[in-house]
């Protein structure tokens, strides 16, 4: 039997793609073992889940947090060990040319909250971090300190579209939107963008006539609750390596990414 490795979850809601790696961890597809589930949202479904599985859990109200920092910003207090003109520096979730109060506000409030995070997770040692419906984007400041290692990413998310289509909160709305005939859903690792990550694995489904939005959302979720489970396993089993290729654009520019290869089993 292989070791199983400590995944740490965060949601926001209802907890469907927590359940299905919850049911994959018991039922031995996934060899692994919840360790903690946290979430932004005091009111999320996904918490009961956890509890009726004897998973411990916690909550970081974001809102409460944004609320502070936008009201009395000068008594909300960063970390000390928080360079705030170095992570927006380094962040790409927010354009370079928006507004420099808005993305420092931005930067600010989600540092506390982070930080927050970081410290409920502190005594709940984990190898992976699943984003299951977490809909936070997370800064550097967070990732940093959970990607110890960059060559050997750690946190995982699941997107509701066919990345590097449609990233954002609304993958199979803007997919049907758009009129596109192929839907699907994408687990990727997180980097410093909003779902800019490497890919690790992707699964697809037809777009027919007569599907609605609604009818689009139920089969892009059953995919969801297959892949995402898959992808944790090829994790546990250390298959996803990180590599960085490059690509011509044309006779004078490239293009470089860090992509995932998936090993072969030994």
């Amino acid at each position: 039997m292989a070791e199983k490795i400590r995944i740490g979850a965060l949601i926001s809601g209802g907890g469907s793609n927590l359940q299905a790696i919850i049911d994959a961890c018991e039922s031995g597809a996934i060899d692994a073992e919840m360790v903690f589930v946290g979430s932004d949202n005091p009111g999320a479904g996904g918490l009961d889940r956890a509890e009726k599985n004897g998973i411990p859990t916690f909550v970081v109200d974001y809102s409460a947090i944004i609320k502070r920092v936008r009201k009395t910003p000068a008594k909300a207090l960063l970390p000390d060990d928080c360079d705030l003109a170095d992570l927006i520096a380094r962040q790409h979730l927010v354009a370079g040319d928006s507004d420099v109060g808005k993305i420092k506000t931005f930067m600010h409030s989600r540092v506390i909250a982070e930080a927050q995070l970081l410290a409920a997770m502190d005594d709940r040692p984990f190898d992976l971090l699943v984003l299951a419906g977490f809909m936070r984007n997370l800064t550097p400041y967070l990732i940093d300190r959970v990607n110890i290692d960059p060559a050997n990413p750690r946190i995982m998310n699941i997107h509701p579209a066919l990345l590097p289509a449609f990233p954002g909160v609304d993958g199979y709305g803007d997919t049907w939107r758009y009129g596109c005939k192929v839907g699907g859903c994408t687990v990727h690792f997180i980097d410093y963008g909003e779902d800019s990550g490497p890919i690790i694995g992707q699964k697809s489904f037809e777009i027919r006539v007569d599907d609605t939005l609604d009818s689009i959302k139920k089969r892009g979720l059953e995919l969801e609750w297959q892949l995402y489970p898959e992808c944790i396993q090829l994790f546990a089993e250390n298959r996803l390596k990180t590599v960085k290729m490059t690509w011509p654009l044309d006779n004078v520019r490239h293009v470089r990414r860090t992509v995932v290869k998936v090993a072969q089993p030994i």
